[in-house]
């Protein structure tokens, strides 16, 4: 297979063995190569991240690259594996809600940390080592709720939605605000200010009654806490029996 094309069939990259059964040891390591690729998504963002970069964050030549990962989306199943092992583990509690809530603050705080592990989800499979333990540690979790298996794991796949939208949105509204040519507080301002002349008109009586139920916070970033909590547990609320 030469550099850069596509093997004739599918293969994964956690069935190709790291290194020949003979031979030399290996120059680098897929933990060194995903090391290098996270450190430059982290700090440029995800299209920043090529063959030619990795190669040569890592002291390699671009094309002795494609022996150690053979396509880009093998690299970004790399990414997603190796930032998957900040998670921790520790023992289910018995509430399976609670152990739940725990874990999707995880997911957030990982993608917070990491602003381009969204964007990487839906094209990566997901059945990385590191996916494998975090969904066995799910299941684990889950062992108090009467459910069939295949139900669970459908369970997961929506809070594990739900929660990459949330970040996504958190994420998205951060980078605008700081590709503002002014301060948040004025952008802020004047959009709230011309909410109020639109709700005053009449026209949206229900909208002006809902936002009046609402109470401002002196820390916006608590507020999206307790949204963000409130969310997920009562998403996990509608799954306490069999639909």
């Amino acid at each position: 297979m030469t550099a850069g094309s596509r093997p004739a069939e599918p293969e994964v990259i956690w069935a190709r063995p790291q290194r020949a059964a003979r031979g030399p040891r290996p120059a680098h390591t897929r933990e060194s190569i995903a090391a290098e690729a996270v450190r430059i998504a982290d700090a440029e963002g995800i299209d920043a991240v090529s063959m030619r970069r990795v190669a040569a964050g890592i002291g390699a030549g671009t094309m002795s690259l494609y022996n150690y990962v053979p396509r880009k989306e093998d690299l970004y199943e790399l990414m997603v594996d190796a930032v998957s092992a900040e998670y921790a583990f520790p023992a289910p509690t018995g509430d399976w809600q609670a152990d739940l809530l725990a874990l999707a603050r995880q997911t957030r705080g990982l993608m917070h940390r990491h602003p381009w592990l969204p964007r990487l989800l839906s094209p990566v499979y997901g059945f990385s080592p590191q996916a494998l333990r975090y969904l066995e540690y799910s299941l684990d979790c889950l062992t108090p709720l009467d459910l069939p298996g295949g139900q669970k794991l459908e369970l997961l796949a929506t809070v594990n939605g739900s929660v990459a939208t949330f970040a996504a949105n958190e994420l998205a509204m951060a980078e605008r605000a700081r590709a503002l040519p002014w301060s948040e507080a004025e952008e802020t301002r004047v959009r709230t200010a011309w909410l109020g002349s639109a709700l005053a008109s009449g026209a949206y009586p229900l909208l002006a009654a809902a936002l009046a139920d609402t109470h401002p916070v002196a820390d916006a970033a608590a507020d999206m806490d307790a949204v963000f909590d409130r969310c997920v547990l009562r998403l996990l609320a509608g799954w306490t029996a069999p639909a």
